[in-house]
């Protein structure tokens, strides 16, 4: 049978005296800071249009919902449902608020990291854990576009806040929470199946190696029982609605295709795999990390698990490495717990000094958002607001409209995309995906060419100065510059917004 480890209170030679007397008043003190830093590094970009394209295409697709229509009847989008659910919800519980949504998302990254933080005092020292709380409000803040509510954000505070269950407590109510929390996640981006995949592989047989069969099935049915209620539950309305392929076509084969048309270098991901392996093993090796403790080997498991996915992705960007910083953030606390435990507090105000100055584009942000009401008199700014209050201002609203950028306008003026191709621009062009969109057009052209002539819109959204589709799209482009040559005229441009009409 083995020896039973006690997952409940597990043991660290770095913990002190300190760290284990902190209390519950210590703990909601820190989850406060978690909140409040999360919420002021974020708070400036609330009042943007846009931040990330993909923000603003949940924001659509929740609306959708909302009014009626179940995710990809009316609007499509390669994500699970439960990802629109996030923004369903906002909008149902607060009206269209951009505030709203963007104040949840805050909430979100502070939960997450709190379950960092909590994780990591189990296994570290205290001084550590803040590290690893106040880093992953840091990462999951700032740097290229994740200031807004990215998927990646809803996912890793469930599948954290999993983790977290799994470590702390062998109830079995805490086994179902946990497998509901990872079927969430993975309604949420089924690209995470791969790790949950492999941590239910080491699970079965770690719990096998200290309990038994019996114990180890026992626990992996209850968790895997759990999270397909949360599946099913997703599938239930599509099968009584007669849309079951729908479903299965949008959550499951979409998202498969999409990866198997990866388009990130095979050097990239090397260059960001290589270093955070030898990382580990390095911890390994020096003693520092001991893969003999479930928590610890259940980390790991997780970043290598992502790690992999990633490469047969093939891509990376700065929104899908939020599912890599939480568990990567816990296993650099626990390898450097004594660097962290000698900090001395002469060095903790140059410490504080550097995290005050890393959120320099919040600065600027706040900055921005200050010059924008005193010249417009809204702390509301860019193209999404501009674009349509132009329309409006010219009686122009009531034309059909694409947007070829900026397209959160369709929400601002309460109008839907002319194609479902169009709920994000960048889907026009995505032929990979075409079968799962329920068209007739098998390629990229043919799907533009359906928009410009059978569509027809009256006016176009593109940016200034930007070719509306990817350079790699040439045909596209081409074709799409002819028309808007021939058949529009430029009629405006408001701020970085080009704004066309139809020739009458």
């Amino acid at each position: 049978m083995g020896n039973k480890q006690d997952l409940s209170a597990p043991q660290d030679d770095n913990k002190t005296a300190a760290d284990k007397a902190s209390g519950l008043l210590t703990e909601r003190g820190v989850l406060l800071l978690l909140t409040v830093m999360s919420i002021f590094i974020r708070f400036p970009f609330f009042f943007r249009d846009y931040i990330d394209r993909d923000e603003s295409t949940f924001i659509l697709m929740g609306q959708a919902w909302v009014d009626g229509f179940l995710p990809y009847t009316v609007l499509w989008d390669v994500k699970p449902p439960l990802t629109f659910l996030f923004f369903a919800s906002s909008i149902y519980l607060f009206g269209k608020s951009f505030l709203a949504i963007r104040l949840m998302g805050a909430l979100l990254v502070a939960l997450t990291a709190f379950f960092t933080y909590s994780i990591t005092s189990n296994l570290s020292n205290r001084k550590a854990a803040i590290f690893s709380g106040i880093g992953c409000v840091l990462l999951l803040s700032m740097f290229g576009s994740i200031q807004g509510v990215m998927s990646e954000h809803i996912l890793m505070t469930f599948f954290m806040g999993a983790l977290y269950l799994l470590f702390f407590s062998r109830n079995k109510n805490r086994i179902i929470l946990a497998g509901i929390a990872l079927g969430i996640a993975l309604m949420v981006k089924i690209s995470i199946a791969f790790p949950i995949l492999l941590l239910g592989i080491y699970l079965l047989g770690r719990y096998y190696r200290d309990e038994g069969m019996l114990v180890s099935v026992s626990r992996l049915f209850t968790l895997s029982f759990s999270a397909f209620i949360i599946i099913l539950l997703t599938f239930l309305p599509y099968y009584f609605t007669g849309r079951a392929q729908m479903w299965w076509d949008s959550v499951i084969l979409a998202p498969l295709a999409y990866t198997e048309a990866g388009r990130t270098t095979a050097m990239a991901l090397i260059g960001l795999c290589l270093p955070i392996l030898l990382f580990i093993i390095w911890g390994w090796k020096s003693g520092r990390l001991s893969l003999r403790k479930i928590e610890s080997a259940v980390l790991v498991v997780s970043i290598v698990g992502l790690l992999l996915s990633f490469l047969k992705g093939g891509r990376i960007n700065s929104h899908y490495l939020i599912q890599l910083y939480p568990p990567l953030l816990i296993v650099v606390a626990v390898v450097l717990a004594k660097e962290f435990g000698k900090i001395s507090r002469k060095a903790s105000p140059w410490i504080l000094g550097v995290l005050f100055l890393l959120p320099v584009e919040t600065y600027l942000e706040y900055a921005n958002i200050v010059k924008n009401k005193f010249q417009k008199g809204t702390f509301y700014n860019g193209e999404g607001f501009t674009v349509p209050d132009y329309l409006n201002e010219n009686q122009l609203q009531n034309e059909t409209t694409l947007f070829l950028a900026y397209h959160i306008g369709y929400w601002v003026m309460e109008k839907y995309p002319p194609a479902k191709t169009a709920t994000h621009p960048s889907n026009i062009c995505k032929s990979e995906m075409f079968p799962y969109y329920n068209t007739d057009r098998d390629t990229a052209l043919e799907e533009v060419k359906f928009i410009m002539e059978e569509v027809s819109p009256e006016i176009i959204i593109t940016r200034t100065n930007r070719s509306v589709f990817d350079k790699k799209q040439v045909q596209e482009n081409i074709y799409f510059d002819s028309i808007l040559n021939a058949d529009f005229k430029l009629l405006d441009r408001v701020d970085n917004a080009n704004i066309y009409r139809h020739l009458k």
